[in-house]
């Protein structure tokens, strides 16, 4: 697995326009969406330098996979915590994903 691991967080090796998704603020959250275009390849297992509580607005087949975890499909409403450093990535489903992300210090 550690050959497809990226140490970062949120491909900061890629240049601004240059991600996988578009991402807005929104009343203090991240608001980003993974379009159902997206090319697979670009969803690279990555840690982040916060804690994250992420909430799924639109999920069609997306999957969620932390380290030493099996992939679970994302379901509209749920809430998934991302500790800090912890590996983990998004798996592509059929149309586009859409969540929202609460950052912790």
């Amino acid at each position: 697995m550690s050959d497809v691991m990226q140490n970062n967080s949120d491909y900061p090796h890629q240049t601004p326009g240059n991600f996988p998704f578009s991402q807005k603020e929104k009343e203090g959250k991240i608001e980003r969406v993974f379009s159902f275009d997206v090319n697979e390849e670009e969803l690279k297992w990555h840690t982040d330098e916060k804690d994250r509580l992420v909430t799924i607005l639109e999920s069609d087949g997306w999957e969620f996979q932390m380290e030493n975890s099996l992939p679970t499909k994302m379901m509209n409403g749920q809430e998934i915590f991302i500790p800090k450093f912890v590996w983990h990535r998004v798996i592509k489903g059929e149309g586009s994903l859409k969540i929202s992300i609460l950052e912790f210090d």
